[in-house]
């Protein structure tokens, strides 16, 4: 297999430049940049040149023999400077030593899959915790990659490994008398798993995580759903005017609340009425967003907007404007009343959508075989046929085996590692 080496720090220019090199070669690649190996894992500072002497630069370089690395094989970082003549006559001269060549994207993780140093579902978590925007995407992500949901899917499989060890002992030695048939507790012991499966299963998705909760505004025209909408955003996103259906599409803009992702959604002005082509196409845009919504914030009529969402009074600085009579919140977004209170209620509801600080959040294919495996253990308790039995748990342990990557595609493997920076 082919030595690789990659800049996986920042683009330059930066003050540091970070470059790895992982393979059987990177040891002789090191020599010959730096004059020998130094201690293992020990830090040490040294000239680089060029296979004709001239100096690359200053930079400490680091040593790490296989197998306990990060990739499972030799692994060689040069922290050189940042700057890109200097990066670009370092990876220059890797370039030309036999047996290396640049990494492709994903890689270095790719390799450390390979190599047993992390499973498929903490190769998701790292995934997630390099895309992380906000503190609670952080956290989950961390979560992932350091293990959580591995450990707990190895300890469904090793008791799925002793109930089916007891299933094959029957059919093998169904004769003899202390082995006739499966004891009467192997029922509850399979539904005790698959309840706590389906537990997993009931947990928020990462997918809402990562994309964000959907906070939709929404009210008749000129209701002071844009005004509201940049308030919140704290910047002119959205464009604001006395003019009623000024707001002709709906306006999306990501933003983080208290480390919680949300997207806001600023929509066209309801109306049944007075309504052009143009805005009535908004106005079905509208009703689209409101379906889709995590939160509706209800600028219009009180009681008139969809259940359960949060009644906002706008234009609390206008003396004559219409006033309701119990709204979950008063708001100025001219004045800033009332926007602190709007913000703690999206958080306070978002709260309820999304997985708490720390915990695992299961992404579509994680949940998918989740839920197959779950499927085949519903019906163990109802037939108690070993044949059938030693085959549902067979089922649930392929799932497992799939989830953590001791069995997968390499389709999946390529749409994954894909989501990788190069130097990772």
């Amino acid at each position: 297999m082919d030595t690789i080496y990659a800049l996986s720090s920042g683009s330059p220019p930066a003050a540091i430049g970070i470059v790895r090199i992982s393979g059987n070669a990177a040891g002789e690649a090191l020599r010959n940049l730096s004059g020998s190996l130094p201690p293992p894992r020990i830090a040490t500072l040294r000239t680089l040149r060029s296979s004709i002497g001239e100096v690359l630069d200053t930079a400490l370089i680091l040593w790490f023999p296989r197998p306990a690395t990060a990739t499972g094989e030799d692994l060689a970082e040069l922290h050189c400077h940042g700057g890109r003549a200097v990066i670009a006559a370092v990876e220059r001269e890797l370039a030309a030593l036999p047996g290396l060549r640049r990494a492709e994207p994903g890689e270095f993780t790719r390799r450390a899959f390979i190599n047993g140093r992390m499973d498929l579902s903490e190769t998701e978590g790292l995934a997630d915790l390099l895309a992380a925007e906000t503190e609670l995407q952080r956290r989950s992500a961390q979560a992932l990659s350091q293990g959580a949901l591995s450990q707990q899917v190895d300890e469904w499989r090793e008791r799925l490994l002793i109930l089916s060890a007891r299933v094959e002992s029957v059919l093998d030695f169904g004769d003899e008398d202390d082995v006739s048939e499966l004891p009467t507790s192997f029922g509850s012991e399979v539904e005790a798993l698959r309840s706590e499966i389906e537990h997993w299963l009931a947990r928020p998705r990462a997918e809402k995580l990562r994309q964000g909760v959907r906070v939709v505004l929404t009210g008749p025209p000129n209701s002071g759903k844009s005004t509201l909408f940049n308030a919140l955003l704290e910047e002119a996103a959205a464009i604001t005017s006395a003019e009623a259906g000024t707001t002709r599409d709906a306006i999306e803009r990501s933003v983080s609340l208290g480390g919680v992702p949300i997207v806001l959604v600023d929509t066209a002005g309801l109306r049944g009425e007075g309504a052009g082509e143009i805005e009535s196409i908004g106005i079905d845009r509208a009703r689209d967003q409101i379906g889709r919504a995590d939160v509706v914030l209800w600028l219009g009529e009180e009681g008139a907007g969809p259940p359960g969402s949060i009644e906002i009074e706008t234009k609390t600085d206008i003396g004559e404007n219409d006033r309701k009579v119990a709204p979950d919140v008063r708001v100025s977004a001219l004045t800033s009343q009332g926007l602190d209170e709007v913000r703690e209620l999206i958080m306070r509801v978002a709260s309820s959508v999304l997985p708490k600080p720390g915990d695992v959040a299961l992404n579509e294919r994680q949940a998918g075989l989740l839920r197959d495996g779950a499927s085949g253990l519903s019906n163990v308790s109802e037939h108690m046929d070993p044949l059938i039995v030693g085959e549902a748990l067979r089922e649930c342990r392929v799932a497992f085996d799939r989830l953590t990557g001791k069995s997968s595609t390499e389709d999946m493997l390529d749409a994954l590692f894909g989501r990788f920076c190069i130097g990772k």
